[in-house]
């Protein structure tokens, strides 16, 4: 079992900055990945972003503006998103994969962009 735990999300105007950041617990020893998807109310979860043994993977659409990074000490991932546009507006959900493969998903975090 692995329990992950979000924090950082809320409110700015467009143009802005926030940093996401998830800490996983638990079966730590067995992560093969941690990364991110977003979801908008009535459409399906979207990838964000993932990283695993220094592999990083960015979504297309989001290359340049959200960098992803990982504290392998901590067990943590960190989303950095800059110039943010109001489409942008989401619940972020981390999302961990364990040797199995298994995947676990934080319980999500608000990220609103106003114009």
């Amino acid at each position: 079992q692995v329990t992950l735990v979000e924090s950082g999300g809320g409110s700015v105007q467009a143009g802005g900055s926030l940093r996401l950041s998830c800490v996983a617990s638990g079966r730590t020893f067995s992560l093969f990945s941690l990364g991110w998807f977003r979801q908008t109310p009535g459409k399906e979860r979207e990838f964000v972003a993932r990283i695993s043994s220094g592999t990083v993977v960015v979504a297309d659409s989001l290359k340049g503006r959200f960098t992803i990074s990982r504290d392998n000490a901590q067990d943590t991932v960190h989303l950095q998103m800059n110039s943010l546009k109001p489409e942008d507006t989401a619940v972020y959900y981390c999302e961990a994969v364990v040797y199995g493969p298994v995947t676990y998903w934080g319980q999500g975090i608000q990220v609103t962009v106003s114009s």
